[in-house]
């Protein structure tokens, strides 16, 4: 039970790694503010199920990353609670791909507001409560695009660059408060957005060239954001955990 007495924010949590950490966070005695950014039948049979299974406290939180207005109202209602938050997972994103020489403005602006600027004021706010209370744990999931240049993602690829760099400022900065902020970059992982976004050709290239030779599961990729999550990484912050199957 490495979470127990621990409350977390989870974006993302519908679906793919945020549905993995949710699902593990819970199983290791967490409370969780699950994200997502619209309600479904499916997802509140899923949180049901999870509470049934592990007598975790799990409160939905809807909001649409890419509208500010939304995100405020999510936050009132996580604030509402008056509660410290010891653990943000800041995991929903977007995908956009396109060769460099076609990614469109509209396109970059997209990418940096979703998996950027939305990122960055959810850590804010968060930050301030974990500065308080001197204590907290920020991890930004990025992506290995951010690292490699992946091919035809160059506004993806940019605004994931930035997070973890912006990863390695909060750090710096949150660290005299004793609030830890590191970041992980997973590779080609069994989701939605990666089948959804890569060919098949590009999907069995990379898989080549990984040293294990093989697409992650998300299970795998919240197996290392519950590490940075608990006390077990207690003296690691600013760095960038890179689960990727040795690519």
């Amino acid at each position: 039970m490495l979470l127990n007495g621990k409350t977390a924010i989870v974006t993302g949590s519908n679906r793919g790694i945020g549905k993995a950490v949710i699902e593990l966070f819970a199983r290791q005695g967490c409370a969780l503010y699950a994200c997502a950014r619209k309600p479904s039948d499916a997802f509140s049979a899923h949180l049901e199920a999870l509470r049934a299974e592990t007598g975790a406290r799990i409160e939905p939180v809807y909001f649409d990353l890419a509208d500010a207005e939304q995100v405020k109202a999510g936050i009132r209602q996580i604030n509402a609670a008056k509660e410290p938050i010891h653990i943000l997972v800041n995991n929903a994103g977007a995908i956009a791909t396109a060769p460099f020489m076609m990614t469109s403005e509209v396109v970059m602006r997209s990418m940096f507001d979703v998996n950027f600027l939305a990122q960055i004021s959810l850590a804010q706010v968060i930050a301030r409560g974990m500065a308080r209370q001197k204590s907290g744990s920020i991890i930004n999931i990025s992506s290995s695009a951010a690292i490699e240049g992946n091919e035809g993602r160059t506004a993806y690829a940019a605004a994931k660059g930035a997070l973890l760099t912006a990863t390695k400022v909060m750090a710096r900065e949150l660290g005299p408060a004793n609030v830890r902020v590191n970041a992980v970059a997973p590779g080609l992982t069994q989701t939605d957005m990666m089948t959804g976004s890569t060919q098949a050709e590009s999907i069995n290239a990379t898989i080549a060239r990984t040293a294990l030779r093989r697409v992650g599961d998300p299970a795998e990729i919240a197996a290392a954001i519950l590490f940075l999550a608990s006390d077990l990484s207690s003296y690691m912050t600013g760095q960038v955990l890179r689960v990727d199957g040795g690519m």
